[in-house]
């Protein structure tokens, strides 16, 4: 089971960018991509806690909120997909395994957006966000597994790039494997105890290893 923000789909400076935008709103200073995969974590508002010294208020989240989604919107179309993923897909599928999408980025952006990479064919699923964007993806993993016909969650393994993917795996009785391209250094990473890797052809061969 895959992730798509910060895995497949390698969209860290929009990211960047779009916090930064939110930041600007209520005045705080940027930050650096080194940061942000340092202090990033979910539930958001926590994040950015780690980074204002409170929480946001209501009225404050949903300004930032509303700041990131329109700028990253914008900007998400310079991303690409990570390199080498449409070959890992590919070679997934054609040597027998299965593979889904869950990712906490909106449904309705989600899907056509796969779609017009090429590769919603090698997936069983895809599903995106339904509801109010900054919280776990724990829920969403039980939907996600709970709609996919014979596949057993203690063979099924997630590849993404957030300790939330790897605490949502847990949760529903699956492995995870995590990736350090995306949204989180290496240090915040391997404090999940999870096998953690540099590229995502070791997350496969890593995944491969453990649904065995």
């Amino acid at each position: 089971m895959w992730d798509w923000n910060g895995t497949l789909f390698h969209d860290n400076t929009a990211i960047i960018g779009a916090t930064n935008a939110a930041f600007a709103e209520l005045g705080l200073e940027p930050i650096t991509l080194e940061q942000y995969r340092e202090l990033y974590c979910v539930p958001v508002p926590r994040f950015y806690e780690r980074l204002m010294g409170r929480l946001p208020t209501d009225a404050e989240w949903a300004v930032m909120d509303e700041t990131f989604h329109r700028y990253y919107t914008e900007h998400r179309v310079g991303c690409g997909l990570t390199d080498g993923v449409p070959g890992l897909l590919a070679e997934w599928a054609s040597a027998g395994g299965s593979q889904s999408l869950l990712s906490m980025y909106g449904h309705d952006e989600l899907v056509p957006l796969v779609r017009d990479f090429g590769i919603e064919p090698h997936f069983i699923r895809v599903d995106g966000r339904t509801g109010p964007s900054g919280g776990s993806k724990a829920e969403h993993m039980v939907r996600h597994v709970g709609a996919l016909t014979g596949v057993e969650p203690a063979r099924t393994v997630v590849i993404g790039d957030a300790a939330d993917d790897a605490i949502a795996a847990r949760h529903v009785g699956a492995r995870a494997v995590l990736y350090t391209g995306g949204s989180h250094s290496r240090a915040s990473l391997e404090s999940v105890g999870v096998p953690v890797v540099d590229s995502l052809e070791e997350a496969v061969v890593e995944a491969e290893r453990l649904a065995a």
